[in-house]
């Protein structure tokens, strides 16, 4: 298997990709400055380092790249810096999904192309019409109005749900949602499921970086797994440990 991973140079996209390494799949990914990749992963003999800024990249430049993929990683996103939450590309998680998507389609090729999306909880997934109360959904409205990263998250999955569709010729997809991010070692257990459990706004819960990673990795890999989760937006939390639950 080969794959390409966007966003790698960010805290869960190096861990996707050392979770790909290890489970001997070849990797490409694309980066504004590959110095930002630490060793020994620069140099893994399974990883090809592209060089270049994806948001400037058209779909003559892609093809090559994306080629041989049977699967595509995004684990893009938005620098929390003024720069990066209010400059351009606003619309970067977007405009790549779209590019990548375009790519494959002009490819044809025979077998369809994986695309998994890193998202967010706050971002509902609207075929289920998932139900938020009141005041989350003013919040929710506030940060998309004024925080154009959240805005750019509900376009990419409107994208893949509504333009690519789930009858798509040579694109199949599934968009991951974790809720807040943390940084563990290890891989811990997690529980993954259709629509979020609490509020990404009030009562948010945490799932590490390393199981989204984890997570990601395994349904490019695992058939059945990826049965059950394409097309649809799982959430992913760390489960709750006994000691967890009796502090709480």
């Amino acid at each position: 298997m080969q794959a390409l991973v966007l966003g790698a140079s960010g805290a869960t996209g190096k861990r996707l990709v050392n979770e790909l390494l290890n489970k001997d799949v070849a990797v490409k990914i694309i980066v504004r400055d590959k110095t930002k990749i630490e060793e020994p992963l620069l140099s893994h003999k399974h990883l090809e380092v592209i060089e270049a800024e994806i948001s400037s990249m058209s779909v003559e430049e892609m093809k090559p790249i994306v080629q041989a993929c049977s699967c595509v990683f995004s684990c893009l996103g938005h620098n929390l810096s003024f720069k990066g939450l209010y400059g351009h590309p606003r619309m970067l998680v977007t405009d790549a999904c779209r590019l990548v998507c375009e790519v494959i389609s002009a490819l044809e090729n025979p077998n369809k192309v994986k695309f998994i999306l890193m998202n967010s909880s706050g971002n509902t997934n609207r075929d289920l019409q998932e139900k938020i109360d009141f005041k989350e959904k003013v919040v929710l409205s506030l940060i998309r109005n004024l925080v154009p990263p959240h805005r750019d998250n509900e376009k990419a999955s409107d994208y893949l749900r509504t333009e690519i569709g789930r009858d798509h010729q040579f694109v199949e997809w599934s968009i991951v949602r974790p809720d807040s991010l943390i940084e563990k070692d290890k891989v811990s257990a997690y529980d993954i499921y259709q629509s979020p459990i609490r509020s990404a706004i009030f009562n948010p819960g945490q799932t590490s970086r390393i199981n989204v990673a984890n997570f990601m990795a395994q349904l490019s890999l695992q058939e059945e797994l990826w049965k059950k989760w394409r097309y649809e937006m799982p959430v992913i939390y760390n489960q709750i440990s006994s000691s967890d639950k009796n502090a709480g």
